[in-house]
């Protein structure tokens, strides 16, 4: 690959100590030097080509190290139901009909993103999509992607009135009894098409689909991360369909950002049988954590809180697993060497999922995650003792935040408490949990940064990063979170030259403009991956 200088720029390098650069140039996909315009041009060899960048910011290339990277492209073909384009079940009826005039019957209708919590004619039921169709069987995702809706037809294919719960989840009833269409957690496992069993170990995401458009969904999927500056995701929940789907992009040249997969702890046996442990892979597509849930979903009212929560105190959450188990399951993974990310919303899910952890210790970091880490209360220093690095979505508390503040009153301003674990000494690592939230990173930035939510209420406000400190955990921290910060995650020499160009400057702009903060170029190894098309 060619000598390349990127020049007349201003360059956050997210190095150790934080420097910023004025040019940085590129040879054989990496960095080559990083400096002054003056330095970087001198060590230049002659000839070689020079990209003015007009004075715009730059930041290493955005990793979003919790993200469902596959589900994300998919849901792209499926109908969208997210607010605030669904309102009113009256909007989601008409959504659906629409569908299924369309539609051959007896065929799937699949919407994504329904906020029930945000309709002013409350939850709808399986009755309301019977209105839009008796001929197709429908399922609607919650926002959370922890729950499902669907209708009678759906519900006739899989169970019977009498169907009981399964282990991790709850088939909800009406105050009649009857079904009401509403799925949680490891229930939608009974009622949904699934390309695979992943029994009571996590919410089943892992619908039917073709193979040829799971894999057409990575190519279209690469070019709109890669507009929004993201380089490299961690995909923090991979069964054989998702791996087999990436494994034929790659294959193909068309898998075109990064992607470092987290196994579900379902194939804990046959991956401990063959003997294979994480990290394991390319600088393209790898194995990194393995992947455990504890509880159910903030955004779905099933997070395991030691306080009931909700208006009336009426939501205790859902455990996917009895503490012991999951201690069983953590402790013969890192035995193997596995590093794992559990799942962990609530305080008392947390207070599990870190006793795991620590009855499980080898002796070593382990760099153990856990994933979300809403509300970890009084479990932030031991976090710290442990070496474990919390993975949150400031993004929630934009999107759910109005919810949170009615469901967990006081307690809202707790969630997700990032400057406290910046003080003490905890790694921050930011992301999105794509598709709950949007994929787009400046937008979980800025949520760090104002703490604001949708209808500009403030929660937490003590908490607020510095968009400095946001892009970290956007970065460097995010590359730390599965061992991958010599190679990604800031701008220095040696390092994979991924970097991202700013439409507007972040760093000196206000606040209130973040989320809306444009990118110009983004350049994975060297080469220039997306180009904005805008004067």
């Amino acid at each position: 690959m060619a000598y390349q200088v990127f020049d007349h720029a201003r360059v956050y390098t997210a190095d150790a100590s934080g420097s910023w650069a004025e040019a940085v140039s590129v040879e054989d996909g990496r960095f080559a030097a990083v400096g002054s315009s003056d330095a970087v041009r001198a060590a230049a060899p002659p000839g070689a080509p020079v990209t003015d960048l007009g004075g715009r910011a730059v930041a290493p290339g955005l990793i979003d190290a919790h993200n469902h990277f596959l589900q994300t492209s998919h849901c792209l073909t499926w109908i969208d139901a997210r607010y605030p384009g669904v309102a009113t079940v009256a909007d989601l009826v008409a959504l659906i009909a629409r569908a299924a005039a369309s539609g051959p019957a007896g065929s799937w209708i699949q919407a994504f993103g329904l906020d029930p919590a945000k309709l002013p004619d409350g939850p709808p039921t399986r009755l309301d999509l019977d209105r839009a169709t008796a001929d197709h069987p429908v399922l609607v995702r919650h926002v959370s992607g922890h729950h499902a809706l669907v209708n009678s037809a759906a519900l006739r294919r899989r169970v019977s009135e009498d169907a009981a719960d399964p282990q991790g989840g709850q088939l909800m009833r009406d105050s009649g009894g009857r079904l009401n269409g509403w799925c949680l957690d490891s229930a939608m496992q009974l009622i949904l098409p699934v390309a695979v069993d992943v029994g009571h170990h996590g919410p089943n995401i892992h619908f039917e689909a073709p193979a040829e458009d799971l894999v057409a969904a990575l190519s279209s999927g690469s070019r709109e991360y890669l507009a929004a500056g993201i380089t490299t995701v961690c995909d923090a929940q991979v069964s054989r369909r998702e791996l087999s789907a990436y494994r034929e992009a790659r294959r193909r040249g068309t898998l075109g950002i990064r992607v470092v997969c987290m196994p579900l702890s379902h194939q804990l046996d046959a991956f401990l049988a063959t003997g294979v442990a994480g990290p394991l892979g390319d600088d393209r597509l790898a194995i990194g954590p393995m992947k455990f849930y504890a509880d159910g979903a903030l955004s779905g009212n099933t997070a395991c809180f030691r306080t009931p929560y909700g208006p009336a105190g009426e939501f205790a959450g859902i455990l996917y697993h009895e503490p012991d188990e999951l201690s069983s399951l953590i402790t013969r993974a890192q035995a193997e060497g596995w590093q794992v990310g559990i799942h962990a919303q609530g305080d008392r899910a947390i207070e599990m999922s870190l006793d795991a952890i620590e009855a499980g210790a080898t002796g070593g970091s382990g760099r153990h995650r856990i994933e979300h880490a809403g509300y970890p209360a009084d479990q932030l220093e031991r976090i710290g003792r442990l070496g474990v690095i919390p993975v949150s979505q400031p993004g929630y508390l934009y999107d759910f935040g109005d919810t949170f503040l009615t469901a967990l009153g006081e307690r809202a301003h707790d969630l997700l408490p990032l400057r406290a674990e910046l003080e003490l000494g905890i790694t921050v690592v930011l992301s999105s949990d794509s598709f709950v939230t949007t994929y787009k990173p400046m937008h979980h930035i800025s949520a760090a940064v104002n703490r604001r939510t949708r209808t500009g209420q403030s929660i937490g406000a003590d908490q607020a990063l510095t968009v400095e400190e946001a892009i970290r955990g956007y970065t460097i921290d995010a590359a730390r979170s599965f061992y991958a910060e010599d190679r990604l995650g800031s701008i220095e020499p040696g390092k994979l030259a991924d970097f991202v160009v700013f439409e507007s400057d972040p760093f000196a702009g206000s606040p209130a403009d973040l989320a809306g903060t444009g990118i110009r170029m983004t350049v994975l190894g060297g080469d220039t991956a997306y180009q904005s098309t805008s004067e």
